[in-house]
């Protein structure tokens, strides 16, 4: 008994995407549509052919650093819910930065410009940490409304000061040639940015693993008075690990506009913010597990649109599925294990007593 709960425990958060998805499938039934045909075109558009593959890689790779951005102050006991927020701004530094160094050689101007997207992520978000940190202000409410301020600067700013002459729309100049990431996938838009993603989550894993900064991030996550006893700075936990998060953000950000858009647009960010909010938790905050996780979802958004074009199934299907896997996914992980396996231990002890009374009693 033990060891199957131990399994079904150790396994709750696929058994609940598995659980999700077949939910999802009775909203299609419920279409007049048929959930085979529906998931085997999804998964067969977004996962083995080579044009929609190439779609997926350049969703994972956003969505992945979002992740990121989650599950590294997740792990220091705070919320970032301004991962989207972070993305515009490390995308608003990456653009002034890469129109500035026009004609600087490549291997100075590159590394200068994700350096630049990363620390506007960065101190984005080390703003609500110092909040959090200092005044105590609740830190999900400060990046939720950090996202908007975030917003609407690259918004002013692609509209004002950094409108392309002529422009219909608002959006920047093109940056150099020379930093735009090379592509993966020849003839697609797939590029290295998903390279970032793999070595940011490798790193992030390590640093968790086997580094004491992961370790003083975990203790100040798990009890602040057990990090203050341990003689930790937990004030500096929280900045720190809230810096990291807007870091990797930004990165995501800068590699938006290096990798896919060439240029800041009003809006260039689809979400990607908030979808790292969703592939975070569905790892129950592992780094190791944000690639899976932000493939899958880059995935079902990817493949989205061919099953609205071949199976007659509304777009707004997938989205309602990704918010069923948000709902399953979150009530799996609210599963108190810790009093479950007490229950079962407590019944096993129970048993022991009343097999030894009977047979005192037989005598």
């Amino acid at each position: 008994m033990n060891r199957m709960l131990d399994l079904a425990i150790g396994l709750r958060i696929p058994i609940a995407i598995a659980a999700a998805l077949l939910t999802g499938s009775l909203l299609i039934a419920a279409g007049s549509g048929d959930p085979v045909k529906a998931y085997g075109l999804l998964f067969k558009e977004a996962f083995l052919d080579y044009w929609g593959l190439s779609n997926t890689l350049v969703k994972t790779s956003p969505i992945l650093l979002a992740a990121l951005a989650v599950i590294v102050p997740l792990r220091a006991g705070l919320y970032n819910i301004g991962g989207e927020g972070q993305i515009y701004i490390g995308g608003l530094f990456a653009t002034i930065a890469a129109l500035h160094l026009d004609g600087v050689t490549v291997i100075v101007a590159l590394p200068t410009v994700i350096l630049a997207a990363m620390t506007g992520g960065a101190l984005w978000a080390a703003l609500a940490g110092a909040l959090r940190a200092w005044r105590g202000i609740n830190e999900v409410i400060v990046t939720l409304l950090l996202n908007f301020i975030a917003i609407h600067i690259v918004s002013y700013a692609v509209s004002g000061p950094m409108m392309a002459a002529g422009a219909p729309y608002p959006y920047s100049d093109e940056i150099p040639q020379s930093l735009r990431l090379p592509i993966l996938m020849p003839q697609t838009d797939a590029h290295m940015g998903v390279i970032f993603g793999l070595t940011a989550a490798a790193a992030i894993t390590f640093i968790f693993m086997r580094t004491s900064i992961g370790m003083a991030l975990d203790v100040a996550g798990r009890s602040a008075n057990a990090a203050q006893y341990a003689g930790l700075n937990v004030k500096r936990q929280i900045v720190l690990s809230m810096a990291t998060g807007g870091a990797l953000a930004g990165l995501a950000g800068g590699i938006e506009v290096l990798g896919l858009k060439y240029r800041l647009f009003h809006l260039f960010s689809a979400g990607y913010g908030f979808d790292g909010i969703v592939a975070a938790f569905m790892t129950n905050a592992h780094p190791a597990l944000a690639p899976v996780s932000s493939f899958f979802l880059a995935g079902l958004q990817s493949g989205a649109n061919v099953m609205q074009r071949a199976a007659g199934i509304d777009g707004t299907v997938v989205e309602a599925i990704v918010g069923i896997i948000i709902i399953f996914v979150a009530a799996s992980l609210a599963w108190r294990t810790d009093l479950l396996r007490a229950f079962l231990r407590k019944g096993d002890r129970d048993e022991i007593p009343s097999v030894q009374v009977s047979r005192v009693e037989s005598k």
